[in-house]
């Protein structure tokens, strides 16, 4: 098997149906069975193609389960990409435009549901996972979407309604204060919060945001 780093850093070949075909069919088994259990074989049967053809697009299996993860990260991130342009294009009642911000941003829970069922057994086997592969999953995925949320809040600051010095740090703490509460509560949706109950955890997290940043 190659090493972590080779295995990171080899450049995936042009994708056909064939490829395409083996990734989704990991990504099944990656959501039901976790990182260590992801293997060609399992992989193999998913897909319904014999075990040297997942072999022969993916030669090992940290080069398999890396491309199907950053797949599914980058998918969720221009997700919430386009939340964050479609809820902060135009405020017309701040508190109520992050409030609607914060609801939409959990939509991914539900639209993506194989995506955080992977992320809930990396978090679980993050130990056994190479420490590149947790980076670029990290670079591709949630960070990648915070910087998105993050030019949104600067547009916003610039219009005098949010007093932002670091718009970095002001989308992680939204993004900690608002939505991540609910996702943590809920096991990643595995168990949805009563709507009522999540509507109140977004409330609070908006209030707190706003008394934060307020101009």
């Amino acid at each position: 098997m190659a090493t972590p780093q080779a295995t990171i850093e080899r450049a995936p070949a042009g994708p056909t149906a064939e490829r395409r075909d083996i990734v989704r069919a990991a990504r099944t088994v990656l959501a039901r069975e976790g990182w260590t259990r992801c293997t060609a074989e399992a992989t193999a049967v998913e897909a319904g193609v014999p075990t040297d053809t997942v072999e022969r697009h993916f030669p090992d299996q940290e080069q398999l389960l890396l491309s199907v993860l950053l797949d599914s990260s980058v998918s969720v991130a221009a997700a919430l990409a386009s939340v964050a342009e479609s809820y902060l294009e135009e405020i017309t009642d701040l508190e109520q435009d992050l409030i609607a911000l914060g609801r939409a941003w959990l939509a991914p829970l539900e639209a993506f549901r194989e995506h955080f069922a992977i992320v809930r057994h990396i978090s679980a086997e993050v130990s056994r996972l190479p420490v590149e592969a947790v980076q670029k999953w990290q670079d591709a995925g949630p960070r990648q979407a915070r910087r998105e949320l993050a030019r949104r809040l600067q547009r916003v600051a610039a219009k005098g309604l949010l007093d932002i010095a670091d718009a970095d740090q002001a989308a992680e703490r939204f993004i900690l204060l608002v939505p991540s509460t609910v996702v943590q509560r809920s096991f990643l949706g595995a168990l949805p919060l009563p709507e009522a109950e999540a509507d109140a955890l977004i409330a609070d997290g908006v209030a707190d945001f706003i008394r934060l940043y307020h101009a």
